[in-house]
This record gives C-alpha cells, structure tokens and sequence, in this order.
C-alpha cells in the first residue's frame, strides 16, 4: 500500500490518485502528483545535524555520542572535531577524514555543527 501526502490545503489524510492529479475529497482541492513528490525530494535532501541545524560541504562537525569503528578496536570519541565535511546520499550522511583514524562515514545524526 502507498501513502499519499496529505492535502496541503486543509491537511486531510483522505487523498486519492485520479489520473496525474492528487485530490482531496473534503475541500475538493486538486493538485499535481509530481509536485507533492518534488517538494517531498527538496525535503528530504537537507541533511541536518542532531540539534536541527542545516550542514553544508566544508563544514565542521563535532561528534557528539562515543562511535566505535566497525571492523577495528578504534573509538571516535564524544568532542572529536570533524573538519572539512562532504555530504552524500544514503545511510550514512557524511564522508570526512578524522586525524588517527582515517577516512570515516558518518551519520548526521551523531553531529552538531561546530
């Protein structure tokens, strides 16, 4: 089963599909289906730190939770200073190289910006 978006005028959960067109059946406002997916898109690709704050390539992070480092005895500690941030798609959020370490992927929400 799909979930369709809510109607954006009066945020009813009841949407249907008819045709290219999302409609809502209790205000009977009309709206395109490739517009609720491209506003969904814009949303989704913010990528935000643990507090909420947007990031952006070249920021610095600081790590706020103790990380231990899949496949190795290594810990990122809490306090870490992460310089020069690189945003990607998927699971993990952010690529950056940690002093000691090496080239690390990071999930956003285990950072706040510094």
């Amino acid at each position: 089963m799909s979930t369709l978006p809510p109607c954006p005028a009066c945020h009813s959960e009841f949407t249907y599909e008819d045709g290219a067109n999302l409609v809502c059946p209790e205000c009977a406002h009309e709206w395109s289906a490739a517009d609720a997916s491209a506003e969904k898109t814009e949303e989704d690709a913010v990528i935000k730190d643990a507090n909420g704050t947007p990031l952006t390539d070249g920021d610095s992070v600081t790590v706020i939770k103790d990380l231990k480092v899949k496949g190795s005895s290594l810990v990122v500690k809490v306090g870490t200073k992460v310089k020069n941030i690189r945003l990607v798609g998927g699971d993990h959020d952010i690529d950056c190289r940690i002093d000691g370490i090496g080239a690390m992927k990071l999930k956003s929400e285990f950072v706040r910006k510094a």
